[in-house]
């Protein structure tokens, strides 16, 4: 998958010596570096459930990354919800399907527990990113964000 090569990353769940790297995958795809968000993010990951925050790797190394859950009924949404976090791949492997691994693996695994339906959130702006989830099946739901301006 990298310049010449064809082979196919393997899909893991997350651990805590991920945290490095995906962090610096997020600085290379958003041009700054937010090591605090990803200390809490990844420690918050770990008490869910790790069919649902995955990497994606190849060769030894992290080249991409899902993080998502099943709902706990938060905001009175019911268990068969299931969250879209964050996701992201390394510029150097994006346009290869690793995105699209992450995401099937983690809809197979949401699945298993019981989950029939997957949200996430996505700028109304970025349209590669809302090309990607229209690909992959994602339609307008039935929830609607609200925003406060401060």
């Amino acid at each position: 998958m990298d310049a010449g090569s064809s082979r196919v990353p393997i899909i893991r769940p997350m651990t805590g010596k991920d945290l490095q790297r995906i962090m610096e995958i997020d600085t290379r795809v958003l041009g700054q570096s937010r090591p605090e968000y990803w200390e809490l993010k990844l420690e918050l990951t770990g008490r869910k459930s790790p069919a649902a925050s995955l990497v994606a790797e190849l060769e030894g190394k992290v080249v991409g990354f899902i993080i998502g859950d099943a709902s706990g009924w938060e905001y009175a949404v019911p268990r068969n919800i299931g969250w879209i976090d964050a996701i992201g791949v390394d510029p150097d492997y994006q346009r290869k399907g690793i995105a699209k691994m992450l995401l099937t693996e983690m809809v197979d695994n949401l699945k298993k527990l019981g989950v029939t339906r997957v949200y996430t959130f996505v700028n109304w702006r970025d349209w590669s990113l809302l090309r990607f989830f229209d690909g992959m099946g994602f339609r307008r739901g039935d929830m609607m964000n609200l925003e406060l301006k401060v």
